[in-house]
């Protein structure tokens, strides 16, 4: 009765609140005074009688008063728009001011100032500032999702006094995209949070149970005669860079220390009122974290986030296929990405002839790239990026001789997207092309790399009901891939293909052919609205299609499904604040019609009341199914049945410590997986952080793949041994990280990632027969120093092969220190050291003290940089 009672007062006050909510109206007031940017609202224009007052709670208690009250006023001149707030506090000696580097979330207390300037009810842009000064910005998309790529060059100052804690913005709008008019009616929104006690205040809330966030947007009014200003900002950065590495001794390219200077400039303007042109001219990427290192012994190539700016800054512009609805799963699903901006700029992918020393760049040099975004009419947005690699070329020495090859051919890369909005988001038409077009100086490289590929899709969505409760998505795209016959006979057989499989009937090698043509897709129904939720797919990727010189592909050939649903309890229970749980089934098949893949997933998610987490998940695979891709371009195996158990808990986030563990097990008939993971916080003064994530895994495989022979007497597999080897592999890893944050605008940032991982190889074996998981075992397979032969049939007419010893023991030490100073706004001076360093050993012992004492003996490689910009607005 209690709890039937509870929910009947929460319904009430949020039926109570939505009507106050389409009533409620934010006023600008024009400035009479300068606004003295401090924190401290001293000004006669925040004492107006048009303050922001009412708040309501979306957590802890969806729809309940705020427990503390906030008042907020919006002021306006003919530059900027500013924002002053006062947030008391009834404790204000127990408010969270943490300080971080900009845009790095923490559990602090913050106001966020929510924006949609084009009143399209769909995007715009957010602002924030946490009680320690610390600056919070980016873009809004989609009606509910928040991209923090974006930086804007803006003002906010905070101050915690006896009262509570006060904040000041300044917001230019040279930082905002808006149409010009006599009179802007704008949708705002704004955030209040308080971290100790995990309570977040909207002035409009977006229901648990519920999507859309934008379009709740409430209006503001009162901002006249303004008009949207120029956007010209340009910003030239010289750098310095010091390396000191150990080439090896005669090396006569490299003495081990190198000096590189470097001048550049990013520039950004203004195209009208609806249109940004982003470029940059020699652009520097050496404040960028570090890739983490990785031991990867599948035939799928590691994806790597993007961490350059000028391709993060409004990389969502390019997303694509993703609309209307929120929620995208997949169950053994690998969405193709049709733009991977790591691609621009990427390693040289040409070979180097067999030389004793070799000098080539770590990436092909971005001679210029420009972006082009912004809104060209109501509801149709539009970005295109063009950019150009330079000719890379290696010098390597042999027989005493110094000699020039081309590696890398100069490049053209183009990316369009064009998306159409109708009926207040109802529906949505888009499409995207991209383009890779190169010049080879050098025939042989017309062999190695693909010489143009060409990408078009198209994508929408459509809300089935006027409430948007049901959507229906999707996207379909085509790719063509052109060269001369050698490359395109290469990339038919390359790991994302495997024409050559003797056993499917459904492809081929075409040795004639000079292009390389294919299709995918994927469309879904999501439920969007309701305690109920559901998530349906069905996607496709043909066995030719191929996007990989300006996208990610992780294998074609497959069709995937899945079907899924779930409830969320979003009002408190008894033992937990929110929970949900969830499942579904899926199947995957490749075009020959082979289930490849299949089970059943459950998930759940609950939070309790002391704010600690649990997430789980099992997955089930009952049967068996074929595999086409263990044996690397060979004839089908089985996959055995298996499941598969994922935990992991963590306990109060608001705390000084942080703590988090949990694990994964895989186990089918003869393998299985297991890894222990940790995460480790600890924040012991107000600007200081520390974070360690370790991770121990063991995977025992029986059989992993080694290399393929060629051998006319093994009939039974098609002409061809494929080798295996039973693989018992260990691994530790650790992100370590440390933020000190000084002031908002100075921080030192240090990053280090150790790894440690071992494999070692036993019974050698063959596949016995195709479409099984069967294997015959060498008997005495020759081991050397390095090589392992083998005679697979001893006396018999097969002749022996001999493989390098696959057992490794591989160490790991990967970081970086940056300094960042923010001298004034937009204008900052990196201080960076790099440090890389590993060892190896042909042994598959996993012996931790020892790899690591003989990790910190190793000898390091140290970069030293500084890069100083500075930001100029005309």
């Amino acid at each position: 009765m209690k709890r039937k009672s509870y929910i009947l007062i929460i319904c009430s006050v949020l039926l109570l609140g939505s009507e106050a909510w389409a009533d409620t109206k934010v006023k600008a007031v024009r400035l009479t005074e300068p606004i003295s940017l401090d924190g401290k609202l001293t000004e006669k224009v925040w004492k107006d009688e048009n303050a922001v007052t009412e708040f309501i709670q979306r957590d802890p208690v969806e729809g309940a008063k705020a427990t503390e009250m906030t008042v907020i006023d919006v002021g306006f001149d003919d530059e900027a728009i500013y924002i002053g707030a006062r947030m008391y506090d009834s404790q204000p000696n127990l408010i969270e001011a943490r300080l971080v580097r900009k845009d790095v979330l923490i559990t602090s207390d913050q106001l966020m100032f929510y924006v949609d300037p084009y009143h399209d009810k769909r995007t715009g842009y957010y602002f924030g500032v946490n009680a320690a000064g610390t600056l919070y910005d980016g873009t809004l998309l989609n009606d509910s999702w928040e991209d923090n790529s974006w930086d804007g060059v803006w003002e906010g100052k905070a101050n915690v006094d006896e009262k509570g804690w006060t904040v000041e913005m300044r917001i230019p709008y040279s930082q905002l995209r808006f149409r010009k008019q006599q009179q802007y009616i704008w949708g705002v929104n704004f955030k209040r949070t308080i971290a100790r006690k995990n309570e977040t205040d909207y002035l409009v809330i977006r229901p648990k149970n519920d999507s859309g966030f934008v379009s709740r947007f409430v209006e503001m009014t009162g901002i006249q005669s303004i008009k949207p200003q120029r956007r010209i900002e340009i910003m030239p950065y010289i750098t310095s860079k010091a390396e000191f590495t150990h080439p090896g001794a005669d090396n006569p390219y490299n003495d081990g220390s190198s000096y590189d200077p470097g001048i550049g400039a990013d520039m950004k303007f203004g195209l009208g009122t609806n249109l940004n042109l982003d470029a940059t001219v020699n652009p520097d990427f050496g404040q960028v974290e570090v890739d983490p290192a990785v031991i990867n012994l599948s035939d799928v190539e590691t994806f790597f986030q993007e961490k350059r700016p000028f391709f993060i800054e409004g990389y969502n512009i390019f997303k694509f296929g993703e609309g209307g609805a929120t929620n995208y799963w997949g169950f053994n699903w690998s969405n193709p990405l049709l733009f991977y901006s790591r691609r621009i700029g990427r390693a040289p992918q040409g070979s180097i002839p067999d030389s004793d020393y070799q000098d080539a760049p770590n990436g092909a040099s971005i001679l210029g790239a420009a972006k082009l975004t912004g809104k060209i009419g109501p509801g149709f947005s539009i970005g295109t990026l063009h950019a150009f690699t330079g000719r890379e070329r290696a010098n390597y020495f042999v027989d005493d001789v110094s000699s020039e090859a081309e590696i890398e051919p100069a490049s053209y890369y183009q990316v369009t997207r064009g998306l159409k909005e109708f009926g207040d988001g109802k529906q949505g038409l888009g499409f995207i092309t991209t383009i890779a077009s190169r010049r080879f100086e050098e025939l042989r490289l017309e062999d190695e790399i693909n010489g143009s590929a060409l990408v078009y899709g198209v994508d929408g969505w459509t809300f089935l009901d006027d409430n948007k409760t049901w959507a229906l998505t999707g996207w379909t795209a085509f790719s063509t891939v052109k060269g001369n016959q050698a490359r395109i006979t290469d990339l038919q057989q390359n790991s994302r293909h495997y024409f050559q499989r003797p056993d499917a009937d459904y492809v081929e090698v075409d040795p004639d052919a000079t292009s390389l043509n294919g299709y995918a897709g994927r469309f879904y129904v999501n439920k969007e609205k309701g305690n109920v939720f559901f998530n349906s797919a069905f996607g496709f990727v043909s066995p030719g299609f191929d996007n990989n010189d300006l996208g990610f592909l992780f294998r074609a050939d497959q069709y995937n499904m899945h079907v899924g649903s779930g409830y969320k309890w979003t009002t408190p229970g008894k033992y937990y604040r929110y929970a949900e749980l969830g499942g579904a089934a899926f199947r995957t098949l490749d075009f020959g019609g082979d289930t490849t893949w299949g089970g059943l997933f459950h998930f759940g998610y609950v939070e309790f009341h002391n704010y600690y987490t649990l997430d789980y998940s099992l997955a089930w695979n009952p049967e068996e199914t074929l595999n086409n891709t263990r044996t690397r371009g060979g004839p089908q195996t089985l996959n055995l049945p298996g499941y598969e158990v994922n935990l992991f808990g963590r306990t109060d986030n608001r705390k000084k410590f942080v703590f988090g563990f949990g694990g994964n097990l895989y186990e089918a008939e003869s393998s299985h997986y297991r890894a222990l993971r940790s995460t480790i916080e600890w924040k012991p003064i107000a600007n200081v952080s520390l974070s360690v994530n370790p991770t121990f895994e063991h995977d025992w495989t029986p059989a992993q793949w080694i290399e393929n022979f060629e051998d006319p007497t093994a009939a039974h597999t098609f002409g061809k041994r494929y080798v295996f080897g039973a693989l018992d592999q260990k691994t530790f890893s650790a992100g370590i990280r440390v933020d000190w944050t000084f002031t908002p605008r100075l921080s030192l940032q240090l990053y280090a990632q150790p790894l440690i991982s071992s494999g070692r190889y036993t019974g050698y074996k063959e596949l016995a027969q195709p479409r099984s998981y069967r294997f015959n075992i060498y008997g005495n397979p020759i081991i050397t120093s390095g090589d392992v032969t083998i005679d697979p049939d001893g006396t018999g007419p097969a002749g022996a092969f001999t493989f390098d010893d696959p057992n490794f023991n591989f160490k790991s030490l990967r970081g970086n220190a940056i300094l960042r100073w923010e001298y004034r706004p937009g204008s900052t001076v990196y201080f960076v050291w790099t440090q890389t360093r590993s060892d190896d050993e042909p042994t598959g012992n996993f012996q931790f003290t020892r790899s690591l004492s003989r990790l910190w003996k190793a000898e390091s490689d140290n970069i030293f940089l500084v890069k100083f910009s500075y930001y100029w607005n005309p």
